[in-house]
């Protein structure tokens, strides 16, 4: 058994430095992490809070290849989508988990992970509303998952209805619901599509703070909100990066390393998504999840190919 997952360890480490290459794609770091974990079913100590910092620091470190002008406009784009799709999903999930009889906490965790950001939004709610640890695993399962298949087939639909690269960012920004994989789709699709996908998708995130205010009113708890100090510093790194020219020298290279540490994160958010842990999920639950999906993918298509 020590050799088995000494192995497992080891090839672990091989797929991970192999996700940094150029010619590995975002999709493609993805998929090996899935493939990785259902093959050897090696579980690798601390690695979510490993894989947090990855995202985060990678993040922050596209800020230093976009510009502020390009940020503002993005943002104010986004924005007006961000309000009436949340607003639109929160309000189909309540609708349909009554109509398909889901479990009422688990139809709220979807619906706040679907309308804002994916497992974010899940573990910043699941407190207010004392959600069990099996609601929340039902609700982050149906997310990750949709989320792999929102990274593969993203930036196809993308090319398929030909839209620009700031169509995309956008669209990508409010249908894809984790951080990781919007900014993994956009990657692949282009660095323009990447800058406005990650401003925007970072942008509405900040709305978890007012759903989770609602939630603790509405369950008559008082919670603290915390708020994410990396999207502070991605702001920063997009003000420096805009006002200090002498940075745009190195700006290149940091947007390399930056590119390279996301598929690093996306690999190692592959090797969470064991299929033995989709067993528990149920028919309703997926159904609600795909559901709310499909509806906030082809209402923001629409809204970009028609407005934007």
């Amino acid at each position: 058994m020590g050799k088995d997952i000494s192995f497992g360890k080891i090839v672990f480490f091989l797929l991970a430095v192999l996700s940094l290459f150029p010619f590995i794609s975002a999709p493609v770091a993805l998929v090996l992490g899935i493939v990785f974990i259902n093959l050897f079913k090696t579980r690798i100590e601390k690695l979510p809070d490993f894989t947090k910092k990855v995202l985060q620091y990678s993040i922050v470190g596209l800020g230093f290849s976009i510009n502020l002008r390009t940020a503002v406009a993005a943002g104010i784009n986004g924005f007006v989508f961000s309000v009436f799709t949340i607003v639109l999903v929160f309000t189909a999930g309540i609708l349909l988990g009554k109509l398909l009889k889901v479990d009422k906490k688990i139809t709220q965790l979807i619906s706040a992970g679907t309308a804002i950001c994916g497992g974010s939004a899940i573990a910043a709610v699941s407190p207010v509303i004392n959600s069990r640890n099996n609601q929340n695993s039902v609700a982050l399962g149906i997310v990750f998952l949709l989320n792999a298949v929102a990274l593969i087939i993203f930036p196809y639909l993308g090319s398929y209805f030909e839209l620009t690269q700031h169509q995309f960012g956008i669209w990508a920004a409010v249908a894809i619901h984790d951080t990781s994989s919007v900014v993994g789709a956009a990657s692949n699709y282009g660095d323009e599509a990447l800058h406005v996908a990650t401003t925007v998708k970072l942008a509405r995130a900040l709305f978890i703070i007012p759903i989770v205010v609602i939630f603790s009113l509405v369950y008559k708890k008082e919670t603290k909100v915390k708020y994410p100090v990396f999207i502070a510093f991605f702001i920063l790194a997009i003000v420096l990066n805009t006002y200090l020219p002498f940075l745009r020298n190195i700006s290149p290279y940091v947007s390399e390393v930056s590119k390279a540490g996301l598929k690093l994160a996306l690999f190692l958010i592959g090797t969470g998504l064991s299929f033995a842990n989709f067993k528990t999920i149920g028919v309703r639950p997926f159904l609600l999840g795909i559901i709310l999906w499909v509806l906030i993918s082809l209402v923001s298509l629409y809204a970009v190919m028609e407005f934007i």
